[in-house]
């Protein structure tokens, strides 16, 4: 009975761990959300958060659970998870966005999470305990994602730029601060549909792990579901304000048409990837918007020392979130 309690406490300050990890996300993420349009003025920080938390939420009732099906039983082989991977995987991915956050670089609070969940699993079991289909079309995806938003975001702008040719910046600037509007919900919509999922992803595995849940469920539990879209939007709605300035200002400055156009080719390969069911990074994804819109004007736009630097991040991300979550599965051996 002692040793089933015990296991219950474990199992439930890992929940929590991983809601932490949630709100955590939607903090370190908000910057994604509402950087362009922070930057070009259309909505003042404290509305432009709430804003993007109401959409993160919205997204529950509007996406499938594909995502989630991903994390919880396409990256690890059944059998392998247990609570030592599951706190692992979370404290590494937890400590690399704090350390990212720290210094004001938008890293993907996604890969550090596949990064934390690699880590752990290879340090229990080995490479043979991945599935190679789950982590080899997120892996994918690392290139795909910021190089689609960079594609659709230069598309859009060179045909923004076609339409309303001959109209005055003055008039283009005031349809485009509405329609800005339109397109930052739909990207906070894709922010919360992708986002959350990763969390409600493993907690279910660690409720299948741990006997609370069916390996045969076809969904989480409800409660993991609404848990985990709250908790990212509360961490949106309290923002990550470092990473804003270099997201909406250092790659390239933008006017209310570059970011509709940056926002709306973020939000459509994020809202392609959900319904794929795969775990995309929200930072990639809007930083290649962003350097897409930038590069139309002229190369010279974009500040590619900055963007750079970024691009540094995202490499580091899985492999130092895989060492950090490799060691704390190791520590947690001792502990329980």
């Amino acid at each position: 009975m002692q040793s089933v309690q015990l296991g219950f406490w474990v199992v439930a300050s890992l929940v929590m761990l991983a809601i932490a990890f949630d709100f955590m996300n939607g903090f370190h993420d908000a910057a994604n959300s509402i950087a362009t349009v922070v930057s070009t003025g259309v909505l003042k920080p404290q509305q432009a958060v709430l804003f993007a938390a109401f959409f993160n939420f919205v997204a529950l009732f509007v996406f499938q659970l594909s995502v989630a099906k991903t994390i919880g039983k396409g990256i690890v082989e059944p059998g392998v998870v247990d609570p030592n991977v599951v706190f692992g995987a979370l404290v590494g991915a937890i400590a690399w966005n704090f350390v990212t956050w720290y210094y004001g670089i938008p890293s993907s609070s996604s890969h550090a999470l596949i990064g934390g969940i690699v880590g752990a699993v290879m340090a229990k079991a080995g490479p043979g305990a991945l599935m190679g289909g789950g982590v080899a079309k997120t892996m994918a995806f690392i290139i795909v994602s910021p190089l689609l938003g960079f594609l659709l975001g230069s598309m859009l702008m060179v045909a923004v730029a076609w339409l309303f040719r001959g109209r005055t910046p003055l008039r283009i600037d005031r349809w485009f601060r509405r329609a800005q509007l339109v397109s930052a919900g739909l990207y906070s919509l894709g922010h919360g549909g992708n986002d959350a999922q990763k969390t409600i992803g493993i907690i279910w595995m660690l409720l299948i792990a741990s006997g609370y849940a069916g390996a045969a469920d076809t969904s989480p539990p409800w409660w993991t579901i609404w848990s985990c879209y709250i908790a990212i939007a509360l961490g949106t709605m309290f923002g990550g304000w470092r990473i804003v300035k270099t997201m909406g200002q250092r790659i390239t400055k933008l006017k209310p048409v570059g970011g509709f156009c940056a926002e709306t080719g973020g939000a459509v390969t994020l809202f392609l990837a959900t319904g794929l069911g795969i775990p995309v990074s929200t930072t990639h994804t809007i930083t290649g918007a962003i350097v897409g819109v930038g590069s139309t004007h002229r190369l010279s736009a974009v500040r590619w020392g900055v963007a750079g630097r970024i691009v540094w991040a995202w490499v580091f991300t899985i492999p130092a979130s895989a060492l950090i979550a490799a060691l704390f599965y190791a520590l947690s051996r001792f502990v329980f």
